[in-house]
Order: structure tokens, then C-alpha cells, then sequence
């Protein structure tokens, strides 16, 4: 049982896991402290108000505090963003330039006109139906 742990806890996929959490989180701590430091201040200066972390609206004298929050909203909207924009779309490209420059193999085989069965394409007669078909040329490079 401990072997079976051991082998499951050094695969690939658990190791590059608990990497990207561990940067993940690293990452969010980075955009957290700019929003706080940052952006808040710059959106606080612009409503003539320093204290952007401490608004909050007032219900049957039950106060909200919004203003923690929109920081919260902002630093996930900002992570969100940075990781479309700087990991999602960058790999999304690669893997179709990837897929663009694979060829295509030439067909090895074709359909019969008769009953639709796979042939080779050098074939003079269906293997399955016995049907006299013409050779298909392949195609030049």
C-alpha cells in the first residue's frame, strides 16, 4: 500500500499539479498586493475618496461593506485576464500551429461505388462485392 502511494504521489501529473498551485497562489498573492497597493488607491483618488476598502451601504442599520469586496472582484478579474491573455491564448496558438504543420497522409484506400466498402486505392476489383472499380491515382507532391 505504501509502494502504491509512493508511485502515485511521484507521477507526473500530481508533481506539476502541486507546482501550479503552489506558483497559482504565489501569482494571486503578486495581483492581490496590486490591487490593494495599486489600483484601489487610483480608483479611491478618482472618487475623492482614500479609504476605497472601507465603503459600505447601510440596510435597516445592518452596514454592507462593498468595498473589500470590489478589491476581491478586481484582483480575480485581473488573475482571470493575465492568465488568458498570458498563458491561455499563447498555448492555444502553439497548439494550432502545431496541428498546421503536420501533413496529411495520403489516403491508402477509397470507397467502393457499390456497396461502400474500404479498398486499397491500386485495387481493380472490390474485395468485398466484386465490383470492377478503377485504380485511384494519388495525388502528386
Amino acid at each position: 500500500m505504501l509502494q502504491e502511494f509512493k508511485k502515485f504521489i511521484l507521477r507526473g501529473n500530481v508533481v506539476d499539479l502541486a507546482v501550479a498551485v503552489v506558483i497559482g497562489a504565489a501569482f494571486t498573492s503578486v495581483v492581490t498586493a496590486f490591487v490593494k497597493d495599486f489600483l484601489t488607491p487610483l480608483i479611491a483618488a478618482v472618487q475623492g475618496d482614500r479609504e476605497f476598502s472601507k465603503y459600505a451601504f447601510e440596510l435597516n442599520g445592518v452596514a454592507f461593506p462593498y468595498g473589500d469586496f470590489l478589491n476581491t472582484l478586481i484582483t480575480f478579474l485581473l488573475t482571470a485576464a493575465v492568465v488568458f491573455f498570458l498563458v491561455v491564448q499563447p498555448l492555444n496558438r502553439l497548439m494550432e500551429l502545431a496541428r498546421k504543420k503536420k501533413p496529411t497522409p495520403d489516403p491508402t484506400t477509397h470507397k467502393c461505388p457499390e456497396c461502400l466498402g474500404e479498398i486499397p486505392i491500386a485495387a481493380t476489383r472490390c474485395m468485398y462485392c466484386t465490383t470492377k472499380v478503377q485504380p485511384t491515382a494519388k495525388k502528386a507532391s
